[in-house]
């Protein structure tokens, strides 16, 4: 093994863009945050209104250790949090190579297709960073009888987004750094392993989100330097790793960003602020068309997570939805029927910010919004 990271990937890649064949039919699921300082709350409130696709809640509000970034530190080599100044970093200076081989050794011991164990609790997230995960898991265990829900959705800080977000000790984007940039990369597939594996027993098909929001500056002046073909490659790695758990990758990026490359890397469900930015998905139209066509899935983000949602109804958001699905359709050559059989429906991004009432009307017409569009096209 090379402790540069330069082992290979865990799935093959005839893994890579394999027929879903799963029909959503417009079944809400969500992102992530949400603004309760109270996991119980949290999940009441996820289970009532997306009971088909719950998702554990990421808790932003209950300090540091849950924001974006920090909550999917543990485990990882060279990380230092400063409680003090609320902040995270790489300390890459100094002899780092016993943390790194170590790191290395127990990703081996669980990722290597030939040799691991699949056991990825070396990066398992406690309740000291996430009260939400164990919270749901707890609830879910209490309320699993003998079906199980249809999906469970579980998601991490996308490589990505980690690696350009969280700098040195100089400050400097550790994305730059080769080294430190695949043990992010190697420590998020981790994490989605492991998260997949504590709620597989819950559901049919555990969904694992990557959420990517950097990649809404993709091909901006202040990421001019980062190459697409590095982004496809190593969204591909953390894929393949929710591929080797049996479960369906997602990428969510909530702004308006090169849909292709998330198609590209053979991620199986695209999520996209479908309030905002619904025409952009149109602009890739042979992409979206080759992603369907393969099984994929397109999950609508069509619920606003801003202010905009006091304005909305029921209503408001199937025109929204039909709009720009009759938009696709009609630009890419796509059948409506199988837009909407491949369709999931989610707010546009995370509610951690959101005042309380604002984010309980996003999940209440959430799933107003699912039952209505079911009963709609029949499902």
């Amino acid at each position: 093994m090379d402790v540069g990271g330069r082992i290979r990937r865990v799935n093959s890649d005839d893994l890579r863009g394999v027929t879903v064949s799963i029909k959503t039919k417009c079944t809400a699921t969500a992102i992530g945050s949400l603004p309760y300082a109270e996991a119980a709350k949290a999940v009441d409130t996820v289970l009532a209104s997306i009971p088909d696709a719950p998702i554990w809640p990421q808790l932003p509000r209950l300090g540091l250790n849950e924001q974006m970034e920090v909550q999917y530190s543990e485990g990882i080599p060279c990380v230092v949090v400063d409680q003090d100044k609320k902040r995270m970093y790489f300390q890459t200076d100094g002899d780092h190579s016993e943390a790194l081989a170590t790191f290395y050794e127990q990703y081996m011991a669980a990722m290597d297709p030939d040799s691991g164990n699949g056991d990825c609790s070396a990066l398992a997230i406690s309740p000291a960073y996430s009260q939400g995960f164990h919270a749901m898991e707890s609830r879910l265990k209490s309320l699993n009888g003998a079906s199980k829900r249809p999906f469970v959705k579980v998601q991490t800080t996308g490589p990505c987004s980690f690696a350009l977000t969280i700098v040195d000790e100089n400050k400097r984007a550790i994305y730059y750094n080769d080294e430190f940039r695949d043990v992010v990369v190697k420590a998020m597939a981790m994490k989605c392993r492991w998260q997949i594996q504590r709620y597989k027993n819950f559901a049919q098909k555990v969904i694992c989100f990557i959420d990517e929001p950097i990649l809404s500056a993709f091909g901006s002046s202040t990421y001019v330097s980062v190459q697409r073909e590095d982004v496809v490659n190593i969204l591909k790695e953390v894929i393949d790793a929710v591929h080797a758990e049996g479960a369906l990758a997602g990428i969510h990026c909530c702004g308006n960003t090169e849909w292709s490359i998330l198609i590209d890397a053979g991620v199986d469900i695209v999520n996209f602020d479908a309030f905002e930015y619904a025409d952009t998905i149109a602009m890739y139209g042979d992409a979206v068309k080759k992603h369907l066509d393969r099984g994929g899935i397109l999950a609508w983000g069509v619920v606003p997570t801003s202010v905009a949602i006091r304005n909305q109804s029921v209503e408001s958001l199937i025109q929204k939805f039909e709009k720009g699905v009759d938009n696709l359709a009609a630009k890419a050559g796509i059948p409506k029927q199988q837009i909407v059989e491949q369709a999931l429906v989610t707010p546009s991004c995370g509610t951690g910010s959101m005042a309380v009432e604002d984010a309980e009307k996003v999940f209440l017409l959430l799933g107003q919004l699912s039952k209505a569009l079911k009963a709609r096209y029949g499902f």
